[in-house]
């Protein structure tokens, strides 16, 4: 600073030396330099100078270096705050993976189970299917094994009956029928 002020000081008054050597005639004009002016001027300019220099340069100075440090605070809070930011992103990106792994993994599950309840509900009905199947084939073998007892009784009257009118007598004893039956029953394999 003392510096720039000696070397301000300095060509002022070297300016000023070519203007004193013509002050002999009282020429004036935008280009006519007057010494004493100048040195009011440079005395005035030194004295304000200091002035400024001892009481507002300081303050002056505090803010702009307030300034900067404000400045400085909020860059590094603006880098904070990204860095906050930045990792806030990407525990968001991993919450968001993680949720949607367990997504995934909940409609693997529900699709297993799902599969796994219509394996069991199709190895039901073709277990009642069976049965019923069973039960229908009983009753059909059961009904048939009726029939052909009521056929076999039907016939053994109808033999009895027959056989009573050729031989003109009344056949109807237990021991008749079983004879009857006997016979029918050889016929049976035959068939």
């Amino acid at each position: 600073m003392k510096r720039a002020f000696w070397l301000g000081l300095g060509a002022a008054l070297l300016s000023a030396v070519p203007a004193v050597a013509q002050e002999g005639g009282e020429a004036s004009g935008p280009l006519v330099v007057n010494g004493g002016l100048m040195i009011w001027t440079l005395v005035v300019f030194g004295l304000l100078f200091l002035v400024l220099k001892r009481f507002t340069w300081p303050a002056l100075l505090g803010a702009v270096e307030a300034r900067e440090k404000r400045l400085e605070e909020q860059l590094a809070e603006a880098e904070r705050n990204r860095a906050e930011s930045a990792r806030l992103l990407e525990e968001h990106k991993k919450l968001l993976l993680d949720t949607r792994t367990q997504a995934s993994g909940l409609l693997a599950d529900a699709r297993a189970a799902a599969e796994k309840e219509r394996a069991l509900a199709m190895q039901k009905t073709r277990q009642e299917q069976e049965e019923l199947l069973e039960r229908a084939r009983r009753e059909i073998g059961a009904e048939r094994e009726r029939a052909l007892v009521e056929l076999r009784r039907e016939a053994v009257d109808i033999s009895l009956a027959a056989a009573s009118k050729l031989i003109s007598e009344r056949l109807g004893s237990d021991s008749d029928r079983k004879l009857v039956e006997s016979y029918l029953a050889t016929l049976e394999p035959g068939r």
